[in-house]
C-alpha cells in the first residue's frame, strides 16, 4: 500500500512538472520573466511528515495572484497549472513553480502560509533570498527557495467528534447492540458524512475525506486475508482438514486437554513462521470438526488457539504485522526478533496453556470419549482425503506461497501479493467452481469490518487522537527507562485492545524512535521490544483486538457457534495481563 502511495504520488508530481513546462514553453519569447521554485516539507512536532496539507504562497503580504504551478500531493485537487493552494504529498513533500519577473522574484517579499484541518494554521513564513540557479530548459531563468515547516495540532471540533464515534462504535460492539460489521460500517459512515457536509463548509468539521479514507486502510491485510482464504476454501475440498483433525486426535490420544495443548503450539509455530492470520484461517476448520466430533463447544479449542497464535506471532519479524513495521523502521532483522522476544512467547505460551486447562477443564471432561480405539476408527474411516488431486496441486501452491513469505522482504513484495497470486493459482488449476468459492469461503462481513474499521482509526489518526496519546506517553516518560518501557507496553497493549494495533503502531515509531534517542540507556533498542510485545499482545483481549481474533470469530459464526464479546473478554483480558507482566519481568532483567 505505502509502495503503491509513493508511486501515484511521483507520477502526480512528474505529471505536474510536464504539464507545466509545457503550458509555460508556449510563453518562453519573453526573456524578461523567470520561475521561482519553492519546495520543502511539512512534519507535525515528532518529527513526522503531514500529507494533504495545503500550501500557499503570498507576496509582499497578499496570496499571489500571478501564474503559479503546484504538484499536487496524495489527495490534492486542481490542475497543475492553476492557482490554487500546493498540497503536499503523503511524505510531507512540496513543490511550487511560480512565474514572474526576476527583479519581483528577487525583490519582492515572498512568504508560504501552509494549513490543515485539526492543525494551527502557520502565519506568514517568509522565504530567504531566492538563488539564481541558472536558465531552465525552456530559456527561463530560475531561482529556488526552500521552506521546511511544522504544524502543531490542537484538539478542534474534528478531534471530539472522531473521539465520540471510535467511542459509539466500540460500545456498540461491546453490548452487542449491533453486529461489530454494522457498527464499524455505522462509524465510518458518519466520519465520511460529516467530512463532505458540515466540512464542506467550515473545516473545522473535516475529520477524514473519501480519498484519505482509501488510504487509511490498509489493502495489503485485506488482500492477504482475501488470497488465504480461497487458499483454504480449496484446499476444505480435499478433506484435508477432516483429516487433519483425526490424525490431531489420534496424536492425544483420546486425551482432551493434551489435544488442546498441541492444538496451542503447532498454532504458536505457525503462527511465527508464516503469520497468525493465515495460521488461523488454516486450523480454524480441523478445531471446529474436533470439536463437533467430541461433542464440546469449538470455543473450548479456538480461543486458546487464538491466545496461541497472537503469542506465537509476536516472536518474528512477520509473525504480526506491527512486527514488520518496527523492523522496517528501527532496522531490525528477523534474528533480532527471534533472539530477542522467542523467551517472553515461551513462557506466556506455558502459562497461556496451564490456564487453558483451569478455564476449560470442565469443558474437556464433557467430551464423549468412551472407548478412544473405537473414537479412532469411527475417525479414520470418517474423515479421510477425497480429492488427492486438489490437494497435491493446493499443496504445492500453498509451499510456494509460504516461501514467498518467508522471502517476501528479499523481493520488496507485500505479503498480499503472494496471497493473492496464490489464491487466483489454485482457482486455477484445481478447476473449482471460482463463484462458489467467492460465495462460500470468502469471510465477507470480517474484510468489510477491518476496512470499515480502518477508516474509523484513521479519522482519530487524522485528527490526532492517537497523536496526543503519543504525547502524553512522551511526556510521562520523561528520562527514566524503565517508566518508559513499562508506559509504551502496557499502552500500546491497551489500546490495540480497543483500536486496530497497526495505524497505532506507526504512530509510535517516531516517539519509541525520539526516546530511544534521548533515554539514556534506551540506546539498546528495548523500547521497540516494549512496543512490539505490548501491541502484540495487547491483541489477546478483545475480538478486534486482532486480525486473527476477527477472522477466527467470522469462521465460527458462519458455522453457527457464536460468542459474545464479553465472553471473549472473560478469557482473553486475564491471559492478557499474565502475558504483560511476564513481559515486563523479561524487559526489566533485560535492560
Amino acid at each position: 500500500m505505502r509502495m503503491a502511495t509513493a508511486l501515484c504520488v511521483m507520477m502526480s508530481a512528474c505529471t505536474a512538472l510536464l504539464l507545466g513546462g509545457a503550458a509555460w514553453a508556449e510563453d518562453t519569447h519573453s526573456k524578461s520573466e523567470a520561475v521561482l521554485i519553492i519546495q520543502g516539507q511539512v512534519q507535525d512536532e515528532t518529527g513526522s511528515p503531514i500529507g494533504d496539507a495545503r500550501v500557499k504562497v503570498f507576496h509582499d503580504g497578499h496570496p499571489f495572484q500571478g501564474e503559479m504551478n503546484a504538484a499536487q500531493g496524495a489527495g490534492g485537487h486542481g490542475d497543475s497549472g492553476g492557482r490554487g493552494p500546493a498540497v503536499t504529498a503523503s511524505n510531507g513533500l512540496y513543490m511550487i513553480w511560480v512565474k514572474s519577473n526576476p527583479d519581483r522574484i528577487t525583490d519582492g517579499n515572498w512568504a508560504v502560509k501552509v494549513s490543515k484541518p485539526s492543525f494551527k494554521s502557520t502565519e506568514l513564513i517568509p522565504l530567504t533570498n531566492p538563488a539564481e540557479s541558472g536558465v531552465d530548459s525552456h530559456g527561463l531563468r530560475q531561482y529556488n527557495a526552500s521552506v521546511s515547516l511544522t504544524l502543531k495540532r490542537f484538539q478542534g471540533i474534528a478531534f471530539w467528534l472522531a473521539l465520540a464515534v471510535l467511542v459509539g462504535i466500540y460500545v456498540l460492539i461491546s453490548f452487542e447492540l449491533v453486529h461489530r460489521t454494522l457498527a464499524a460500517f455505522l462509524g465510518a459512515g458518519v466520519i465520511l458524512l460529516i467530512t463532505h457536509t458540515l466540512g464542506h463548509f467550515d473545516s473545522s468539521f473535516q475529520i477524514l475525506t473519501f480519498e484519505q479514507a482509501l488510504h487509511a486502510v490498509d489493502w495489503n491485510v485485506i488482500f492477504l486475508l482475501m488470497g488465504m482464504m480461497i487458499i483454504v476454501g480449496v484446499l476444505k475440498e480435499s478433506g484435508v482438514f477432516q483429516w487433519m483433525a483425526y490424525k490431531a486426535f489420534q496424536y492425544s490420544g483420546g486425551r482432551i486437554f493434551v489435544l488442546s495443548a498441541v492444538l496451542c503450539l503447532v498454532t504458536a509455530v505457525l503462527s511465527a513462521f508464516l503469520d497468525n492470520v493465515t495460521t488461523m484461517l488454516l486450523l480454524t476448520p480441523v478445531t471446529i470438526e474436533i470439536a463437533l466430533v467430541l461433542g464440546i463447544s469449538p470455543f473450548a479449542f479456538l480461543i486458546p488457539e487464538i491466545m496461541a497464535s497472537n503469542f506465537g506471532g509476536t516472536a518474528t519479524l512477520i509473525g504480526d504485522p506491527p512486527n514488520i513495521m518496527i523492523g522496517s523502521y528501527a532496522g531490525l532483522t528477523f534474528n533480532d526478533f527471534v533472539i530477542t522476544l522467542t523467551p517472553p512467547v515461551i513462557v506466556a505460551l506455558a502459562a497461556q496453556i496451564l490456564y487453558t486447562k483451569w478455564y476449560y477443564g470442565r469443558d474437556y471432561e464433557k467430551a464423549k470419549v468412551d472407548d478412544v480405539p473405537e473414537m479412532i476408527s469411527f475417525l479414520k474411516e470418517k474423515y479421510q482425503i477425497t480429492n488427492y488431486t486438489i490437494l497435491a496441486s493446493g499443496g504445492a501452491v500453498l509451499a510456494g506461497v509460504v516461501m514467498l513469505f518467508i522471502l517476501h522482504g528479499m523481493f520488496h513484495m507485500q505479503v498480499s501479493v503472494a496471497a493473492l497470486f496464490g489464491g487466483a493459482t489454485i482457482l486455477l488449476v484445481s478447476r473449482v467452481d471460482i463463484v462458489e468459492i467467492l460465495e462460500r469461503d470468502i469471510e465477507w462481513p470480517s474484510l468489510i469490518f477491518f476496512i470499515m474499521l480502518f477508516i474509523v482509526v484513521g479519522g482519530a489518526e487524522e485528527t490526532g487522537i492517537l497523536q496526543y496519546i503519543a504525547d502524553w506517553l512522551m511526556k510521562l516518560c520523561a528520562n527514566n527507562l524503565i517508566l518508559a518501557v513499562l508506559l509504551i507496553m502496557w499502552t500500546s497493549a491497551i489500546l490495540s485492545a480497543i483500536v486496530d494495533n497497526i495505524p497505532f503502531t506507526a504512530t509510535m515509531l517516531p516517539v519509541v524512535a525520539f526516546l530511544s534517542k534521548t533515554i539514556p540507556g534506551a540506546e539498546s533498542g528495548v523500547l521497540w521490544w516494549a512496543l512490539a510485545l505490548g501491541a502484540c499482545f495487547g491483541g489477546n483481549a478483545t475480538i478486534i483486538g486482532a486480525s486473527a481474533n476477527v477472522i477466527t470469530i467470522g469462521i465460527a459464526e458462519r458455522a453457527g457457534h457464536k460468542i459474545t464479546f464479553l465472553d471473549f473478554i472473560k478469557h482473553g483480558t486475564p491471559i492478557t495481563i499474565v502475558g504483560l507482566i511476564i513481559a515486563s519481568a523479561y524487559l526489566m532483567l533485560i535492560l
